[in-house]
This record gives structure tokens, sequence and C-alpha cells, in this order.
């Protein structure tokens, strides 16, 4: 089977790598993939929204499935343009992509079927926006509505931090057209933690739990980001508390999707805080995070690529998913400036060194440059390992970090530091 994967970064770099694994894939195209991605699949010049462009490409080339690695062109119906065609495609069509797409629908379908999520309102008036959080209780976060890159969601402590929060997303567009809406809602306080599940619209399966970095500096300091590192499972969502998210959150989102006619396929990504209260919901994703990614998969025993078949054709055996009896980190290394600004030119050496055995570099701010790797992106490389312990597996992906040098390279050393299992900081 052929197979086309869509995006470029560190996560399809990861999906590519555990398709390749496949006995059933004979070869793969990555549309527009990057410098690393090349070593393992062909590498077409189409960017994620060309859909006419992409679904042109598979119907050339015979491609057998299609995987859509980020969430523009699933929330711009690629899956509809691709099944107009009759070709196979995995991932959520337009109608069922809006649960990320829009946080206003998301949160408001949440609270019509009463999936547990941080109390909210939705402003379509900056005004009244305004007019709300001088009176407000603090702290809040305040959400650009549409697509904004994971980084629409802002923390503020005070009405003036609000107010300068509303004018830059609703009046400035920093975000541009996403910030036609404002979804404010209330602080939640514990554990955030990520769980993706795969769906075929009726049945749903999660993955193992991880848990995302997304702030540039140690310790949770500093700006968000894309998200600087994971681990997984985590310590915090044990087989119970899975249990739990599973059927007060998984099943009822993918029921009440399919009950107003958005049936929903391919991989959910729920982003959860677990509170005193018990899990809630922070956000819906309509594709696999990044770089939860790059994490998760490493520990999976399965064909992914018989998975992804399976759902496209609608129908997912859950009794058959296995995960191994391990834990996954992946380290972020950034280009300087990131997040505010990204120098990219600097030449990446040291990747030469890096052990291959349980450990995996996954590109995504990469290109070549005279014969060699260059940053060409925010966020340059994800170095993930596996070891029976989370300890273990730090220790191998770090040993690789510090082979791996560019200009101004940044990165966190605490990866993994909320798991209870390791010290604070390896540097």
């Amino acid at each position: 089977m052929k197979i086309l994967v869509v995006g470029k970064g560190g996560r399809e770099h990861a999906l590519v790598w555990k398709l390749s694994q496949s006995k059933r894939v004979d070869k793969i195209y990555v549309a527009p993939g990057n410098a690393g991605i090349s070593r393992l699949a062909e590498v077409v010049n189409i960017e994620v929204d060309q859909l006419d462009a992409l679904a042109d490409f598979a119907e050339k080339n015979k491609i057998g499935l299609t995987v859509v690695g980020p969430e523009l062109p699933l929330t711009m119906g690629i899956v509809d343009v691709f099944e107009e065609r009759g070709l196979k495609i995995f991932g959520p069509n337009k109608e069922a992509a809006e649960i990320e797409g829009s946080k206003s629908f998301a949160k408001n379908f949440m609270h019509k079927y009463h999936i547990p999520t941080a109390r909210f309102k939705v402003f379509e008036n900056h005004f009244e926006a305004l007019d709300f959080v001088q009176s407000a209780s603090y702290p809040l976060v305040i959400k650009a509505d549409g697509l904004a890159a994971g980084k629409g969601a802002v923390v503020v402590n005070n009405p003036r931090e609000a107010k300068i929060t509303v004018e830059n997303i609703m009046v400035d567009r920093v975000f541009g057209e996403a910030g036609s809406k404002l979804v404010i809602e209330e602080f939640l306080t514990g554990e955030e933690v990520t769980v993706m599940a795969f769906t075929d619209g009726e049945r749903i399966i999660p993955m193992v739990s991880a848990q995302d970095h997304k702030r540039i500096g140690e310790g949770d300091t500093g700006l968000n980001t894309g998200g600087m590192g994971a681990y997984a499972p985590t310590t915090i969502v044990a087989e119970r508390m899975l249990k739990q998210i599973t059927e007060e959150i998984l099943e009822p989102t993918i029921r009440g999707l399919a009950e107003q006619g958005r049936v929903y396929t391919g991989v959910l990504y729920t982003g959860l805080m677990i509170t005193e209260r018990g899990p809630k919901v922070l956000e819906y994703n309509c594709r696999f995070g990044d770089p939860e990614t790059q994490a998760v998969l490493p520990l999976l025993e399965n064909d992914l690529a018989q998975i992804f078949s399976d759902i496209a054709d609608g129908y997912l055996n859950v009794d058959e998913i296995t995960w191994k009896d391990a834990y996954s980190v992946c380290v972020v290394l950034a280009a300087k400036g990131y997040p505010v600004s990204t120098e990219k030119g600097a030449q990446i050496e040291g990747l030469d060194k890096c052990q291959n055995d349980d450990c995996a570099i996954f590109h995504a701010g990469t290109a070549f440059s005279d014969g060699k790797y260059v940053v060409n992106g925010g966020r340059v490389l994800g170095v993930a390992a596996t070891d029976h312990t989370v300890k273990g597996a730090l220790a191998r992906a770090y040993s690789n970090v510090k082979k791996i040098s560019f200009d101004g390279m940044q990165y966190r050393g605490d990866i993994g530091w909320r798991s209870g299992k390791v010290s604070n900081s390896y540097f």
C-alpha cells in the first residue's frame, strides 16, 4: 500500500517513522515534509492547505491511504474533498473537526452533553467582553475562538491584563480571524495531561496518557510554546482514572457528535486538567498532538497502518491495540529566539553521533543546505527515547541532546519533572 502523510513537523516525522515499520506499507509520500522525513519517505512539494492539489496527487499516484497530521487541512475539509473523489483518508470531516476549529462550539457542545469542563462565557463583541472582565473573579483564561497554532489561550490575573488581552485578540487581531470571538473561562487548577484516542465514530479506545510541557522555561515558566517536550504514560492517569476519562468524556463526546450528524473518525485529542473534582476538558484537538505523538507512538506495539486503514474503513478493533510496558520521553530542541521569533539557517551538528537503540530523532524545523541539516523553524528537533523507567528514558534522551548543537539552541532540562519519579533537572 502507498501512503500519503500530510504535514511537515515532528508529529508527521513520528507518524512516518511508525508507518514505515508496517509490512503493509510499500511506499510513503509526505507533503510538504522536511529534511529529516526525506530519509524515510519521498517529499512532495504541496502545502497542507492545497486540498485539491493533494487529492490530485493521491489520485495520480494511486495512494491507498492518506493520513492528515495538522489541524488546518482537517478544519478546511480535506476529508470531505478526498471522500467525494472516493479516496481513502484518515481523519475527521470538516463538521466533526469543528470541535477544534471553534472553541465556542466545543464549549457549548460540552455544556449540552454534560461533559466536565470549566465554566465559561462566549463573546462576539469586545465591549461586552471588557465589561465582563472588569468585575470577574481572577485568574481567568481568555481564548481566541479559532485556530491560533496552539498559542491562543492566555491566563490573566487582573482586569488590566484581561483588558490588554481582549483588545489584542479582538481589536488588534493578533491571531487574525481566530479572534472574531472570545471564550473566557474559569482558571482550573490541578495536573494538565493529554489523552488521545482512536475512534471509528462509534467505538473509541484511549492511547496511553501523556504530559506536554508548554512553557519555554524550566518549572513551566516563561512564554507559551507549541510544546517543549512530553513523556508517556503519565503517573497521574492510572487505569482507574483512564476508565473514568473514557466513560465520562471520550465516549459521550463521540456519541454527542454522532447525534448531531458529525460522525467523528480518526484521532480525538483531549487536553485535560485533573482537578480535585476529577478530570475536566481544557480543549479538544481533531488530530494527534505535537509533541505528545513523539512520546506516545514509540510505545504502540501494533501496526499503525492497519489501525488507520481499519478506522478509515469504519471499523476499529478495540481488542487488538496494545502498549509496551515502558516509558517514553521526547525533548524538543528549539531555535534561537523561539517562541517570539525564529532565527533560521544555523547548521545542526552531532546528529550522526546519536545512538539508535530505543532512541529516535524526529525532525520538525529542519532543511538541507549544502548537504548539511540546518535550522528552518521554531521547534527544530524532538529527541525521543524509551526505557522501563521514566528516569531511564530521560537519561537516554538527554544523553543524545548533549551530542547535538546549533547556534542558539534552546531546550528544557526538566521534561517529566511532574512525574514524581525524577529529579527536577538534568542540566
